[in-house]
Parts: C-alpha cells; structure tokens; sequence
C-alpha cells in the first residue's frame, strides 16, 4: 500500500514545517507572522491565529487568487489576516510561488524607524538591488498595506514593513524562508555597524556586480 501523501497535502504539510523552522530560527514567535504557497489557481495560507505547534494540514486555508474580503470561503475558514499581501505578491509575481512574513527582532527595529537595510553588505544584494527596502505603514490586513508591500518589492524579493516586519517571497518555500532569516542576519549586522558609525556602503556598481555573479552562484540541478 502507498502510504505517500498526495501532492496538496505535501505542501501543507510543508508550509507547517516552515512556520515551526521560522520559530526555531528564532525570527518569528506565537502567532505572529504567516506563510502561503501558491498552489494550482489559488495560494495556500496560514489560518489566523492559531499557534504553529497546533497546526495540522486541514488547518491551512486554500484561497482563489481572485479572493475578494465578501467570498463566501471567509465564512468557513479563518485564513490569515495578512491574506491581501500574499494574493497581491503572488497575482503580482508569477516566478514567485512562495510568500513568508515574519516579525523578526533586528529587522523590525529598523522598521520601527521606517529605515532601509543599505548595501553595507555585498549579501544585500541577494534581495535584488542596492537596499532592502522599507514600506510605509498602514494598519496590519489592510488593502493599502498590501500595495506598500508590492511597491517596496518592486524588482525585491524582500521588504521591510514600517512598524511591523519583514516580507520574504521565493520560488519556494525553502528559498523564502532562507531569504527571512537573510534579511534578519543583515539587520543585526547593520545595527552592530551603526554603533561604530554611520556603516560605509557598496557602490551601485559593485552591488550590479554580485548580483551578476549570483545568477550563476550554486548547484545547477538536473532538469
């Protein structure tokens, strides 16, 4: 008998071992923060208040993209407040087919003062430019959030939101998830800096050029 699970179930299966990697890496905590993947014509999501430990795959929420605040799946699921993001990222993003928003502790600080993390590290570039950018606020589940949120991932793979967190999109669940605990990592490197004054950063010219160099970095799987 095959007991293997069927491909949906993989992957919420999946995004629950994310959201419990994302607490043991120590850059999210209780309820906060949520991850979606797409998944066929919609994306599935973190439900809305309930703690990863707890979570089982029935309780990730599955979502048309074209979900809308008055569709009738709201009135059987709890999907994640922060639902308008993810559908907007991955409407918005087709090579993008995961979603993961964390409130990590060094990062947030800088977005409590609505700063950029610059380029004081060639590793910024990862994201995909010379800064990883920080959003406006707007109130946490709310549309104008959502468009933040895209702007600030304009040619990004990763944001900060002002007074709340971090945003990290990827080809997959692991991509995304590696890309959270990046951001976090350079956020705690550029505040250890800030304390010897103001960091010295990379040119634009040498920012272009890790970049180029990190789209032939790593394994080169079989198709």
């Amino acid at each position: 008998m095959n007991s293997k699970p069927d491909a949906e179930t993989a992957l919420r299966q999946e995004v629950i071992e994310t959201a419990l990697e994302m607490e043991r890496l120590g850059i999210n905590q209780g309820t906060s923060g949520n991850i979606s993947a797409r998944w066929r014509d919609g994306l599935l999501i973190t439900p809305s208040g309930v703690p990863y430990a707890e979570l089982n795959t029935q309780d990730i929420v599955w979502l048309p993209l074209d979900v809308s605040e008055d569709a009738a799946v709201f009135e059987q699921s709890r999907p994640s407040t922060e639902w308008r993001f993810h559908r907007d990222i991955l409407c918005s993003r087709p090579e993008i087919n995961a979603v993961v928003h964390t409130h990590s502790n060094a990062a947030t600080a800088l977005a409590i003062h609505g700063r950029d993390i610059p380029a004081h590290h060639y590793m910024v570039a990862v994201a995909g430019g010379n800064s990883i950018r920080c959003a406006p606020y707007a109130t946490f589940g709310s549309q104008t959030l959502s468009v933040h949120a895209i702007n600030a991932l304009k040619d990004r793979t990763a944001c900060l939101l002002a007074h709340h967190g971090v945003i990290a999109i990827g080809h997959d669940l692991a991509r995304a998830l590696w890309l959270a605990n990046e951001v976090e990592v350079l956020a705690q490197q550029y505040l250890l800096a800030c304390q010897l004054g103001t960091p010295p950063v990379l040119s634009d010219a040498a920012i272009n050029e890790v970049i180029e160099k990190f789209k032939g970095y790593g394994l080169r799987r079989k198709a």
